[in-house]
């Protein structure tokens, strides 16, 4: 367990996935902050995170003696030429948003990621999630692309921004 200001993060167990995947399925169905149409099933989650490895880590998030998500380091890219690069991910139940939590949870994920071997994190976010865009900003991570209208969900056309930031020393 580790306390990162107001919340806690616990290392995730395979026992955690279908608590994790609940919050993954309704931002699937309400939000474009993901681009899957469809919910997805637990076999399918479990290959999108990584349980119990030494370099990629997923934790449960937990505010106020409750679940408030789970956030991730995944492969950037599945090639030996970035090894050092890291993707960041982070989803929080909506009662749990605007808090201040983000800032935090990233902060101690940032920490993660530079003791595991990683020199770099990238985080992908659609062009309407504006609280993650203003997050990652105020993180000081800089905005690396903007692919225009690359996607499509609930009928719209879909902007995604990447940013990245180097956790070098």
């Amino acid at each position: 367990m580790n306390h990162i200001g107001t919340v806690e993060l616990v290392e995730a167990e395979v026992d955690d996935l279908r608590a994790m995947l609940a919050l993954y399925n309704d931002h699937i169905a309400h939000t474009t902050a993901l681009f899957d149409h469809e919910e997805i099933d637990v076999e399918e989650f479990k290959n999108r995170l990584y349980i119990h490895n030494d370099r990629y880590k997923t934790f449960c998030i937990y505010a106020d003696n409750e679940t408030a998500g789970f956030c991730f380091l995944s492969p950037f890219r599945k090639k030996i030429a970035y090894d050092k690069t890291v993707e960041i991910g982070l989803y929080l139940k909506p009662q749990f948003t605007g808090q201040g939590l983000g800032g935090e949870i990233v902060n101690y994920m940032e920490i993660v990621a530079k003791t595991n071997g990683f020199e770099m994190l990238v985080a992908s976010v659609s062009g309407e999630n504006l609280p993650s865009i203003k997050l990652f900003r105020k993180l000081n991570y800089e905005q690396c692309s903007h692919y225009k209208a690359i996607a499509t969900k609930f009928g719209r056309k879909l902007d995604i921004f990447d940013f990245q930031k180097a956790i070098l020393g």
